[in-house]
């Protein structure tokens, strides 16, 4: 069987969702999975999915990129200035994960194994035909000159190809309609799955599309059916 690699968008705490298509896709012992960051807030189990990436990883050949998310929730340990922003940024669903019964909202009750994951992800990752990365990327400058902060915090604006000429593969920027956008030198697939859509999950060598909702809604497409919808 050919060995796959396989994009996952934002996860944002939503287990019943991760769970489901992680079925749907089946990992082999050969593929490669690149999950897009986001792993947390705004869902209501962020540490059911860390665990979950962390026994991915023991098992499978996984690359984990930071997400502005996750990026925010280190900050707050090191900076409680930062804290009010990112529980109105979906933090306070975080805490409330990791709460233990009659406990209130406190980062101590993190794990140090979950800190060690959120400090172990990468900015970006590149194959020899494909760029992962969270948010967006400078389409003029190499990657090794890209600035971190617009990695992880840049919406997609009007994007234009890569220097490189390879398919930047990102998240960060929500797909409220449900169906990742596919531009061609740039696709898209975080579809909203804390909100009313899906995660997804994408084989960029086949094309082959999964998604899976938190009410278990469960679909299959391939990136030939999004041309018609991306070029609106």
């Amino acid at each position: 069987m050919k060995q796959r690699l396989i994009a996952i968008g934002d996860i944002h705490g939503c287990l019943k969702a991760l769970d489901t298509l992680l079925e749907m896709v089946a990992p082999e012992s050969g593929d490669r999975l690149v999950f897009l960051g986001d792993y947390g807030d705004r869902g209501p189990d962020t540490r059911g999915v860390i665990d979950r990436l962390l026994a991915i990883r023991a098992k499978h050949q996984a690359v984990f990129l930071m997400g502005n998310h996750d990026a925010l929730m280190l900050s707050v340990r090191s900076d409680a200035h930062d804290l009010m922003a990112w529980l109105s940024f979906g933090g306070d669903k975080t805490l409330e994960s990791y709460r233990p019964p009659k406990e209130g909202l406190d980062l101590k009750h993190v794990p140090d194994s979950h800190w060690a994951f959120l400090q172990s992800c990468a900015d970006f990752h590149e194959t020899d035909s494909h760029i992962f990365v969270h948010g967006a990327v400078e389409p003029h400058l190499p990657l090794a000159r890209q600035d971190s902060e617009h990695l992880l915090w840049q919406k997609l604006q009007k994007p234009q190809p890569h220097i490189s000429g390879k398919t930047v593969v990102c998240g960060h920027t929500a797909q409220k309609s449900g169906l990742p956008l596919d531009l061609g030198h740039t696709v898209c697939i975080d579809t909203y799955v804390y909100g009313s859509g899906s995660l997804t999950a994408l084989d960029v060598d086949a094309g082959s599309i999964w998604q899976a909702s938190q009410t278990g809604i469960r679909r299959i497409l391939h990136r030939s059916q999004l041309a018609a919808s991306s070029a609106r």
